[in-house]
């Protein structure tokens, strides 16, 4: 891996690992995040990274379809990691991050019919999306490093 690459590498990381916190902590994802995971995208962009911004569209469809989903600091998260990834190893860690969100709510849900908890409020029935896509888009990018391509 090139010195370009690393450095990609570490502000990426960096960069997801602030968005999950953030997300965490205020249920929100600032712009200048995103800006910046997508800028990370032009230390070792290609023309190919463009259709990765493509990745955004079926989340930005979803929310529009149900309002009070999906966040836009969600979509813009997952555009901006689809340009830095490109679209066929973006879709890979948007697969992987929405798998494991799911997984958690199903075990969290099968947990609280075990116990006989009565389901959460409103408030708290939403998850942070931020940790679950980064943690795929993070898998992603560590697979493609590893020499598989997807």
């Amino acid at each position: 891996m090139q010195t370009d690459g690393i450095a990609q590498a570490v502000l990426f990381f960096a960069l997801l690992f602030a968005a999950s916190v953030w997300d965490i902590r205020k249920r929100i994802i600032p712009d200048e995040l995103n800006a910046m995971i997508l800028c990370t995208g032009l230390l070792t962009f290609t023309p190919v990274n463009l259709a990765g911004l493509l990745l955004g569209m079926p989340l930005l469809i979803a929310a529009l379809l149900k309002e009070g989903g999906m966040g836009g600091g969600d979509i813009k998260l997952t555009a901006s990691c689809g340009f830095v990834l490109g679209l066929s190893a973006g879709c890979a860690g948007l697969i992987m991050g929405l798998s494991a969100v799911l997984l958690y709510h199903l075990i969290n849900q099968s947990i609280r019919k075990l116990k006989h908890m009565n389901a959460p409020a409103a408030g708290e029935a939403l998850l942070p999306l931020a940790p679950f896509l980064s943690a795929g888009f993070i898998a992603s990018y560590l697979i493609n490093f590893g020499g598989l391509t997807l």
